[in-house]
């Protein structure tokens, strides 16, 4: 799941990229509402993590931008603007939800996990490809009783296979769904994490291939 994060204060960063990093999700960040609108155009997000207190304006702006131009993307307020004003108007404005600073990163873990519960979400929904399992809400896989662990990288990337099971998954989509912006990646990388994806699933014997196309993508199947 790849989140998009849009907030100035460094240490707010650092802390959030760590603790979702650890949940297995991907997070993109930048600090003004005009690089937020670039980088929205570009890349396909889950969900949007939005301050309100940007160096070039009001994080609210941007939500009425996004519905506008058919965006339908959870958006999640976190601000300092905790008021009860301040909360209306930052849903009647658009947002999903809303949630004051300082906050515990648990509850807006659960508050993230509820908006994209909702209709329409995928996040919702365990998707079985063969006699693999995957539980896109707690991001595990399995195969019958066995538990398949793995790094959390080939865990994002057989969350995009999954989502897409039975269609061509771009190679640069893959990249985006495994790697954020701002990592360092080598040229080989994610044909590494595709590979040892493979040998686990033949492993557990979970009645699914990976078919690599070559230089345009991956495709994961049923085994026939």
């Amino acid at each position: 799941m790849r989140i998009l994060l849009i907030e100035d204060e460094p240490q707010m960063v650092t802390a959030l990229r760590a603790a979702f990093t650890r949940h297995n999700l991907v997070v993109d960040h930048v600090g003004t509402l005009s690089d937020a609108e670039l980088v929205i155009k570009d890349g396909v997000y889950d969900a949007i993590l939005l301050d309100r207190q940007l160096p070039d304006g009001d994080g609210l702006t941007l939500i009425p931008k996004l519905r506008a131009a058919g965006h339908s993307v959870p958006i999640i307020v976190l601000t300092a603007k905790g008021r009860v004003p301040d909360r209306i108007s930052g849903l009647e404005t658009g947002a999903d939800d809303y949630l004051a600073k300082p906050f515990d990163f648990d509850e807006l873990l659960a508050r993230l996990r509820a908006v994209l519960r909702r209709p329409g979400s995928i996040q919702s929904q365990i998707i079985t490809v063969g006699g693999l399992a995957f539980d896109m809400k707690f991001q595990e896989a399995s195969v019958g009783v066995l538990r398949l662990e793995m790094p959390r990288r080939e865990m994002l990337v057989l969350e995009s296979l999954v989502r897409r099971a039975g269609r061509m998954v771009p190679r640069t989509a893959l990249m985006e769904a495994v790697f954020g912006f701002d990592d360092e990646v080598q040229s080989n990388a994610l044909d590494s994490h595709v590979s040892r994806l493979r040998r686990k699933l033949i492993d557990a014997k979970a009645g699914v291939v990976i078919n690599v196309i070559r230089g345009v993508g991956y495709l994961l199947r049923e085994q026939s």
